[in-house]
């Protein structure tokens, strides 16, 4: 097994503990020097921060730890789907050397499936990315998911738009 799948498989832990508290299953790590330095899961949901994606609040413990440096150039993030334009975006802005990745996210994918601005050339930073690490352990625990939310079988607790009679 290599190291990528290695970490992977902590990131793929990760993303069991967001959906053990019915969060859309994305997890990841930081890794530094061969070592996990931080972990996140989506939280979207539990906190109804749109900014609770598992990317974000991954950058947000690597910057609250130590240093306090938001230049993150000796970390390697793990994270079991292609980080969409905010994510992405963020790690740009962090400096992340390298990112790896699991399954693809056509529709929100900005690493190289709907965008890719972690090779923009327009961009003063850019980021080594590699994809499809362990991609259908990372791609089944998404579509499980999404399958039991169709279903109806699945416990996630989105929140619905409050009916025009609940806004008066």
């Amino acid at each position: 097994m290599s190291t990528d799948e290695q970490f992977m498989k902590e990131a793929i832990a990760e993303a069991a503990k967001a959906a053990a508290i019915d969060e859309v299953p994305i997890g990841a790590v930081a890794v530094a020097q061969q070592q996990i330095v931080a972990r996140a899961h989506n939280l979207r949901e539990s906190t109804g921060d749109p900014l609770g994606h598992a990317e974000l609040m991954l950058l947000r413990k690597l910057t609250k730890r130590g240093s306090r440096n938001w230049r993150l150039t000796e970390i390697t993030v793990y994270v079991t789907c292609e980080p969409c334009l905010m994510c992405a975006g963020a790690l740009l802005q962090a400096r992340v050397p390298r990112l790896v990745y699991g399954c693809k996210d056509p529709k929100a994918g900005a690493c190289g499936s709907l965008y890719d601005v972690t090779n923009d050339p327009r961009l003063n930073h850019r980021i080594a990315v590699t994809a499809g690490v362990l991609t259908d352990k990372c791609g089944d625990l998404l579509s499980v998911f999404f399958q039991q939310l169709r279903t109806g079988r699945g416990g996630v607790r989105h929140r619905a738009r409050p009916s025009r009679e609940q806004k008066a």
